[in-house]
């Protein structure tokens, strides 16, 4: 870490003879690098609320199928012991009644309209909530593009000032402001 922290000691020291010597094209650059990380800084921000998104929506929808899965199984508890009773010879009535409720009940398990939780409208459920998973991974992954860029950008402008090749800043302006502005479009939900 120490040698890290001397490296850019040096870049600084270099920028600073660079600025002093060929006038404030350093110091241009260096204006750049904080613009950058400063738009760096804000798409990160975007990439970790998609993929807080992302999480929050793929725990719903592991929870909705677990949910529609444990009514299937009810379901077919209900319709087994149902099963049983009606397999014991000479049923009296109480007996017939009570595998009318286990069927009844068993139904209500598999689709349920009134109160929106049997296995059917449950896997209804969880399929859109993939639909909502699904857009948040997409826009967690296109904040990682644009991060991705602005750190490349960073790196070309700080090695600019470095081997003062003018070509490397204006590529790191031009790939900064483009993933700024992507990042931007990602952000207000237009890419």
């Amino acid at each position: 870490m120490s040698e890290t922290i001397e490296q850019a000691r040096e870049g600084f020291e270099h920028a600073h003879e660079a600025s002093e010597h060929g006038g404030n094209s350093a110091r241009n650059v260096a204006i750049l690098i904080a613009i950058l990380a400063a738009c760096l800084a804000l798409t990160e921000m975007g990439e970790k609320a998609a993929q807080s998104n992302y999480l929050t929506h793929h725990i719903a929808v592991s929870d909705t199928y677990a949910f529609a899965q444990a009514k299937n199984i009810r379901r077919t508890g209900y319709l087994n012991s149902a099963d049983v009773i009606e397999s014991i010879p000479n049923l009296d009535d109480a007996a017939r009644k009570r595998v009318e409720r286990l069927r009844g009940e068993a139904t209500r398990m598999a689709d349920d309209p009134t109160t929106g939780e049997g296995a059917k409208q449950l896997t209804a459920r969880a399929k859109e909530q993939e639909h909502e998973r699904d857009h948040e991974f997409h826009v967690y992954h296109q904040f990682e593009r644009a991060t991705g860029a602005l750190q490349i950008a960073i790196v070309l402008a700080s090695v600019s000032i470095v081997t003062r090749i003018k070509t490397l800043t204006y590529a790191a302006a031009a790939i900064g402001g483009i993933a700024a502005i992507y990042g931007a479009l990602v952000a207000t939900g237009t890419v």
